[in-house]
Order: structure tokens, then C-alpha cells, then sequence
């Protein structure tokens, strides 16, 4: 089997921790929040909402997340449209690829999983020639460890892809018949034999999600780019370049070359946040513990109030007239201008029931979880728009908005670093196009 598919494979399992972490926090973003999978009174493992609903009461959310994820991106697109960053030199491709759009989508992806990832290429589409960037999913995306913030310690890294067989035949068949049918011949028989029988699929829980497309009728194409050494022909020295290989998910070689980009490097630009000894803690990961313990104080103010005396009426059964049914009394009793006659008997009149669920300690613990989600999160009132009552006049509350931020600012200055390295790459990987189109003139 081929080396290059057996040290990608062992690089995505490495990752299978984050992409766990990062399903979990999407699903928490998106209002999945009883999502983590516990055990029940008699062992058993289920998940949480099923054994909330098993003990009697209902698993009601309260999503601050995704209101806290929403006010970010719309902050930043304000900071980024004042500030000109898709002006200037990146204003043509930035409009052809949408990428205002593109990275706002990419920064709530970096809020919820501390990944931001993006791929710049040179290549002819549909919609035309040119250099095209593309977000990459996390979940289709492998890299080595490194720890340099910058990702100048990266050696291997790439990203899986299911297209259709045309899409293949496109991309690989060099215009070969013979070349056609192999690809044919090594997608129909599934192109991954050899690599099961090879590999151990133990090594992490999705490990078969390297080698199987998500999408029936679709194709598994590896991307791979490693930093390659070589003995120069006079074998004075070493060079060194960016290699890229397509692989089956078999280990068939369907195309590689050298970097052909004006950079000279691969196509990827990678933030990981904030890694620290290489490891990725994301935005949404600080506020998820506050998260679930409101959601919990929801649920037991609702058992509460559920089960507290609520306008029970108690009716002595020698009040009751002769021949009145308790119908006519619970009828009358719900009427604002009802009237029950008693017979004036016993100690004891009718008296209505009602019990103060207010003095539990439940709203004040919920209040204060809703001031420390606002405060680990640093997303308070003038950030959302709310005014707090001492602003007076829009100066003073600008001034509130600025001084709000500073707790974002590195958030948002991290990934503006990613931006501006991305459109560096983008002017870079354009360079061989515009030569050549000025040599031809």
C-alpha cells in the first residue's frame, strides 16, 4: 500500500479528539444541548434529554450560544466593512469569490470549533478561470501536529473530497481512454480493499470516514501535500518542495506534481486557536458549562412550577348543598363572577390553595449564571445592543461598544492575521497566471 495514504491516515486519526469536540460544539451553537450521552440510575448509558424525559420532566433550552456566535460575526463584518479589508488589491477576487461572505461563515465555523480553514487554488471552474478559495470543513481536513502559531512547523497536510465519477474522469483521465477505464475499474470495485485489509480501523471511532464517501454514488479522492526532500542532480545539496499526490482511497496514485502556485507552498491556510502546546480551545468551549447549567435551573424551575399548588380549590364535603355536583362547583369556582352557596356547616369553609414556588433560590441562581455567561464570554450589554441605563448620548455609548471589544480583541485579531495571510496566498497563487497572460500580450 502506498506510504504517503498510511501516514495521512494515522495523521487523521490523530485529529479524531477535535472533530469530536467540534460536533459536540456545534451541537450545543445550533440548540442540540442535551446532546452529551450520560448514565441513568441503573447504569445504562443514554442520552441526556432521553433521561430527563425518563425521570418525568421536559428538556427545555434556553440557546444563549447562538445568539452569543451571531453578535461576534455581526461585529466583525461592521469592523471589516470599516475598515476596507476587501478593498484595494484583493477587491476583484474578493467579489468573484463572495469572500465577505465566505469568511464570516469561516469565522462562526472558528468561534465553534477553534479551526479556520481555507483553500486557495489557481484552476478553471464553471463560473471561470482564476484563483478560487474555498472553506474546508474540519471534519474533511487533516494536518500534523504542530505548535507554531504561524504553522511553519506543518510537514503533511491535506483534505478528503467526494465528487462525482465525471468530476474524476475530469480531473484524472488526462484525456486517455485507457486511463478512463482504470478509474473506473478502481471506483467500481470500491478502490479501498487493500487499504482495509492493511490499516487497523481501530485506531479512532470515524476512522472509516476517511476512506468511505459521506454521499452515495460519490467518489473518495485524497488530497495529500507533503514537504518533500531531494538530492539535487550535481548532489551538492538538498532541496526541498511542496509535493501534492491524489490518492484513491486504495492507495492508486491518480495524479501529483510539485507546487505549481507562485508561492511555492500548499494550498492551505490554517489558523488553529489559541494553540497553546498544540492544543485547540475554542470561543463556544468557555461558555458551555454555563450553558448547561442554565438550561438545568430551567428545567427544575419548570419541575417547580409543574408540581407547586396552583389555585387548588379545597372544598369540605359538609359545605357542599344537597343535590350540587362537584362539576357545578369546579364550573362555578372557574367563573371571575361565580357564586357557591355552602350549607354554613363545620369549622372549615372553601379556601383556595397556592403555593410560593418564588423563594427556591432557583431564579437567583439563574440570574447569576446568565451574568457569568455574559462575563467568561466578554459579550455584554453594549455588544448586543442594549443599553444599561447609565449611557447617555451615542459617544458615551460608543465608547461602551469600544471598550466591550477589547475582550474580543484577540479573537478578532487572530483571525484578521488569518485573512491577510490568505490574501497573501491569493495574490501569490495568481502571479504564474498574470505572467503568462503578459507574455502573451
Amino acid at each position: 500500500m502506498n506510504r504517503i495514504l498510511e501516514v495521512a491516515y494515522k495523521t487523521w486519526c490523530a485529529g479524531a479528539g477535535l472533530r469530536s469536540r467540534r460536533h459536540r460544539y456545534k451541537s450545543y451553537t445550533y440548540g442540540d444541548q442535551w446532546c452529551d450521552t450520560v448514565r441513568d440510575r441503573h447504569g445504562r448509558y443514554m442520552r441526556e434529554d432521553a433521561r430527563i424525559i425518563e425521570s418525568g420532566s421536559k428538556p427545555l433550552t434556553n440557546n444563549l450560544i447562538r445568539q452569543l456566535v451571531k453578535t461576534v460575526v455581526g461585529r466583525y463584518r461592521t469592523q471589516s466593512a470599516e475598515s476596507g479589508l476587501y478593498s484595494g488589491e484583493v477587491a476583484e477576487p474578493a467579489r468573484r469569490n463572495g469572500l465577505a461572505e465566505l469568511d464570516s461563515r469561516l469565522l462562526e465555523e472558528f468561534l465553534i470549533s477553534g479551526c479556520a480553514i481555507q483553500r486557495v487554488v489557481d484552476e478553471r471552474r464553471w463560473e471561470g478561470s482564476g484563483v478560487w478559495v474555498d472553506n474546508v470543513n474540519p471534519r474533511d481536513f487533516f494536518v500534523n501536529r504542530f505548535n507554531d502559531p504561524r504553522g511553519l512547523d506543518i510537514e503533511l497536510v491535506g483534505m478528503l473530497h467526494d465528487m462525482s465519477f465525471a468530476e474524476v474522469v475530469n480531473r484524472f483521465g488526462e484525456g486517455s481512454r485507457a486511463k478512463v477505464e482504470e478509474l473506473g475499474r478502481l471506483y467500481r470495485k470500491g478502490g479501498m480493499s487493500e487499504a482495509y485489509s492493511t490499516l487497523s480501523l481501530g485506531e479512532c471511532d470515524d476512522a472509516d470516514d476517511f476512506f468511505r464517501p459521506r454521499s452515495e454514488g460519490r467518489c473518495r479522492v485524497i488530497e495529500v501535500w507533503s514537504f518533500d526532500s531531494r538530492c539535487r542532480a550535481d548532489g551538492a545539496s538538498l532541496d526541498f518542495v511542496w509535493h501534492c499526490r491524489w490518492l484513491s482511497p486504495d492507495g492508486s496514485v491518480l495524479r501529483e506534481y510539485d507546487s505549481p502556485f507562485g508561492h511555492g507552498g500548499h494550498p492551505f491556510v490554517v489558523k488553529f486557536y489559541p494553540l497553546t502546546d498544540g492544543e485547540v480551545h475554542s470561543f463556544v468551549e468557555d461558555v458551555i458549562d454555563q450553558q448547561r447549567y442554565i438550561n438545568r435551573l430551567i428545567v427544575m424551575l419548570d419541575r417547580i412550577l409543574m408540581s407547586s399548588a396552583k389555585g387548588v380549590l379545597i372544598f369540605p364535603e359538609d359545605q357542599r348543598l344537597p343535590g350540587m355536583r362537584w362539576e357545578d362547583i369546579t364550573d362555578v369556582w372557574a367563573r371571575s363572577d361565580g357564586v357557591i352557596p355552602v350549607t354554613g356547616k363545620g369549622m372549615h369553609l372553601p379556601q383556595q390553595v397556592m403555593s410560593d414556588s418564588g423563594n427556591t433560590g432557583a431564579y437567583q441562581l439563574l440570574n447569576m449564571q446568565l451574568k457569568l455567561f455574559e462575563d467568561i464570554s466578554g459579550v455584554g450589554d453594549a455588544l448586543l445592543g442594549r443599553s444599561n441605563g447609565s449611557a447617555r448620548g451615542v459617544e458615551m455609548f460608543d465608547t461602551q461598544v469600544r471598550n466591550a471589544t477589547i475582550a474580543l480583541a484577540d479573537i478578532f485579531d487572530t483571525f484578521t492575521s488569518f485573512v491577510e495571510k490568505r490574501n497573501g496566498l491569493l495574490l501569490a497563487s495568481a502571479k504564474p497566471r498574470q505572467e503568462e497572460i503578459r507574455n502573451k500580450k
